[in-house]
């Protein structure tokens, strides 16, 4: 809740701190006080726009700036440590500082815990902790989605069960209808893609590669490319070697006349005996080349230009693999492994669609009902919420109206169910219902509001509610039924209202009062007006009601009557608070 609001320079506020709490705050005043400026205030804390005409005349800047205390695992507090801001600890709670600052020129800026935030942040976080009614604020359950909401915590646990099993079902629904439609669009590109598999994959298998052939055929291109070269070199080292010509003997003829040599003296020294057995040993090495020789002469003389062809033929008909495939041979292998297990996935897919199909038809049904027995819930919810809400209007001076809650089905399940929820207002008797907004004034408006806050008040998440004159044009014993309704919302939040009714004020657990400054012109300058904020305590607070009763706060009469009311008042305080206590 908020602990405190501090206003500088807005409006006719100089310098205030208004200082809350639980229960029932009211804010009184003059006509043209500076009440309202709470409310601004708060509307500025809250991220909404801001008017340059509201900063102080001769003042640089407004700033309003509040203390909040919320329980430590508060979601608010996350977000707000998410951006970087500062949270304190406060005794078993948790102070957030929030602020706002205003130029004269119109330029804003805001800090949350102390850390600058964009007023978005702001805005984020004033929606999760504080709920305005005011004569230009926007409703907070205008929206059909905030309706929907509100009538689904009044409804409690039954609606809640019902809606999580709906919202589990119905995301499993649309995740296997998306997953369906794009295997089903697909089917003809599908199918396309299959069959240009298959052609390559026929085409490559046809041809059979094998793991570094596109290098093998090269090689053996150019060796039969130039095969008299070979036989001619092959031939000629071959005669070198084996050479029987007196004048030029070949190398196995002079190795073995080196080795008989070299036997024949061997007997002189032993040394040569060795000499001899590796002189006889490179003979044998010398005869093996020229056997290997003419071996690969005969070779070359059975590889022909036939087997030429057969290669080149080869290597062109792999060329056209690797023209389309890939780069190399082995590549082309890789990419066939790779294309057959995409072939096997295709064809998996018809098998798929067709779970699929059986998958969404038992989804389908089962949303169907799911959000069949949502609808029936909410409509029970709905007439509960309408009757009590109607009877709240009853005691706030509007005994005809009535608050028509619809449930309406919509042509396709969304993530909340099939339901369109519409909360109408009928003001009067015989008036026709009307969206929220649109058919009751602006103080019948926040009279709606606050039947519809009272009932909603045990579960709806907001702990801080402000009603700006929501007491417009009442009195009497509707005004004292306004302030009964207030005590007993602010039994559960914290409740800010500001109010020119007596009925109403005397029902605050706390009394702020606004007082234009006597000493105005001399505190803040010739011409200008300006306020005071005070806390009241009991005397000063009988003096208040005396004023707002009769205009005459020294009135021994007035002030009497407004003790009675006082006292009056705080028996319902004292009784509800005891009711409260007996609870479980």
């Amino acid at each position: 809740m908020i602990q405190e609001i501090s206003i500088s320079n807005l409006g006719v506020i100089t310098n205030a701190t208004l200082p809350l709490g639980p229960g029932l705050t009211v804010v009184t005043g003059e006509t043209g006080a500076g009440k309202t400026m709470v409310i601004t205030a708060l509307s500025l804390l809250l991220g909404r726009r801001a008017d340059a005409g509201a900063v102080r005349t001769g003042a640089d800047h407004a700033l309003a700036e509040a203390v909040i205390h919320l329980d430590p695992d508060h979601h608010v507090l996350d977000a707000a440590a998410q951006a970087g801001a500062f949270i304190e600890p406060a005794g078993q709670c948790s102070e957030l500082l929030l602020s706002r600052s205003l130029s004269a020129q119109g330029r804003s800026r805001a800090t949350v815990g102390g850390r600058s935030a964009p007023v978005g942040l702001l805005a984020e976080l004033g929606q999760e902790l504080v709920a305005v009614h005011g004569q230009s604020d926007q409703i907070r359950l205008k929206e059909p989605g905030a309706q929907r909401d509100a009538l689904d915590r009044f409804a409690g646990s039954g609606v809640a069960r019902i809606l999580g099993s709906y919202q589990r079902s119905y995301r499993q629904w649309r995740a296997a209808t998306k997953e369906l439609a794009s295997l089903t669009q697909d089917s003809r590109n599908r199918v396309r893609e299959a069959e240009n598999l298959r052609l390559a994959l026929d085409e490559i298998d046809s041809l059979d590669p094998q793991p570094g052939e596109d290098d093998m055929l090269r090689e053996q291109s150019m060796k039969l490319g130039n095969i008299e070269s070979l036989r001619n070199a092959s031939l000629q080292a071959q005669a070198v070697i084996d050479s029987e010509d007196f004048e030029s003997p070949g190398i196995t003829t002079l190795v073995e006349t080196a080795r008989g040599v070299l036997a024949q003296a061997s007997g002189d020294d032993p040394v040569l005996s060795g000499f001899a057995e590796r002189a006889a040993e490179l003979g044998i090495l010398a005869s093996e080349l020229s056997s290997d020789l003419a071996g690969y002469v005969a070779d070359l003389d059975e590889e022909g230009p036939e087997l030429l062809a057969q290669v080149e033929a080869r290597r062109a008909d792999l060329g056209k693999l690797l023209r389309k495939y890939a780069p190399s041979i082995d590549e082309v292998i890789e990419w066939a492994q790779t294309a057959r297990k995409r072939l096997e996935s295709l064809g998996g897919d018809d098998s798929r669609i067709e779970v699929l199909q059986d998958e969404v038809v038992a989804l389908e049904q089962k949303v169907a009902a799911l959000a069949s027995d949502l609808s029936d819930a909410r409509r029970k919810a709905a007439k509960k919420l309408s009757t009590r809400v109607s009877a709240e209007l009853t005691a706030l001076a509007m005994p005809d109206a009535k608050l028509v809650i619809e449930v309406n089905e919509l042509e396709e399940p969304g993530a909340f169910g099939q339901d369109s929820i519409s909360m109408l207002l009928a003001p009067h008797a015989g008036a026709s219902a009307r969206p929220l907004g649109k058919g009751a004034s602006g103080g019948e408006l926040s009279r709606v509001m606050l039947a519809i806050e009272v009932v909603l008040a045990a579960v709806d998440p907001v702990p801080t509610f402000v009603f700006d004159e929501v007491d417009q044009g009442v009195g009497g014993k509707a005004a004292v039924s306004i302030g009964e309704r207030l005590a007993m919302l602010a039994r559960h939040v914290q409740v800010i209202v500001v109010t020119h009714l007596p009925q109403v004020a005397a029902y605050a657990d706390r009394h702020i009062r606004v007082i234009k400054n006597s000493d105005a012109k001399s505190n803040a300058g010739a011409g200008f007006t300006a306020s005071d904020v005070v806390a009241l305590d009991e005397p000063a607070r009988i003096r208040e009601l005396a004023r707002m009763l009769a205009g005459q706060e020294e009135s021994d009469t007035a002030q009497a009557h407004a003790e009675e009311l006082l006292a009056d008042a705080q028996k319902l305080v004292c009784s509800l608070t005891a009711s409260e206590s007996k609870k479980p």
